[in-house]
C-alpha cells in the first residue's frame, strides 16, 4: 500500500515538473495585455518578451527598460518615456506613439508598420532594419537627430534617410 502512494506521488511530482517546466512561471506576470497603466513605473525593469496588448501606457515610464521582443501591439504610448529602452524585436504594429521620448532607445528589427508615430524625440534612436510605412518614415526623417551611444549608429541612417 505504502509502495502505491510513493509511485502515485512521483508520478504526480513529475507530471507537475513537466507541466511548469513547459510553461514558464514568468510568462503571466509579464502579461499587461488590455489594462490601463497610465501613468505606470516600469523604468529600468526587465520586460523582455512582455504583452502589452492593446494597453494603455499614457505617460508612463519605461526608460532604461528591456523590452526585447515584446508585443506593444495597438498600445496607447501616448507621452510615454522610452529613453534608453531597449525595443529590439518588439511589436509595435498599430500602436500611438504621440509625443512619447525615444532619445537613445534602440528599436533595432521591431515591426511597427502601422504604428502612429507624432511629436516624437528621436535624439540618438536606432532604428536599424525597422519596418515602417512610407508616410511615417518621411515624419521621422524629417526629426532624425543624435547617434546612439550603444550601439554607436546615427539615427537618420539608421532609418535609411537620404538626403
Amino acid at each position: 500500500m505504502i509502495s502505491l502512494m510513493r509511485h502515485r506521488l512521483i508520478f504526480i511530482s513529475l507530471i507537475l515538473y513537466f507541466f511548469l517546466s513547459a510553461y514558464p512561471l514568468n510568462a503571466l506576470e509579464n502579461d499587461y495585455g488590455k489594462q490601463s497603466l497610465v501613468g505606470a513605473d516600469f523604468s529600468n525593469a526587465d520586460l523582455k518578451g512582455a504583452t502589452f496588448y492593446l494597453t494603455n501606457l499614457q505617460n508612463a515610464n519605461l526608460s532604461g527598460s528591456d523590452l526585447e521582443g515584446a508585443s506593444l501591439f495597438g498600445a496607447k504610448l501616448q507621452n510615454t518615456n522610452l529613453t534608453n529602452a531597449n525595443l529590439r524585436n518588439a511589436t509595435l504594429d498599430s500602436a500611438v506613439l504621440d509625443g512619447a521620448d525615444l532619445t537613445n532607445a534602440i528599436l533595432e528589427d521591431a515591426f511597427a508598420f502601422n504604428t502612429r508615430f507624432k511629436n516624437l524625440t528621436i535624439i540618438g534612436s536606432d532604428f536599424t532594419n525597422v519596418l515602417i510605412s512610407r508616410d511615417e518614415l518621411s515624419y521621422l526623417c524629417s526629426i532624425a537627430d543624435g547617434t546612439n551611444p550603444v550601439s554607436e549608429r546615427e539615427t537618420f541612417e539608421s532609418l535609411g534617410c537620404s538626403n
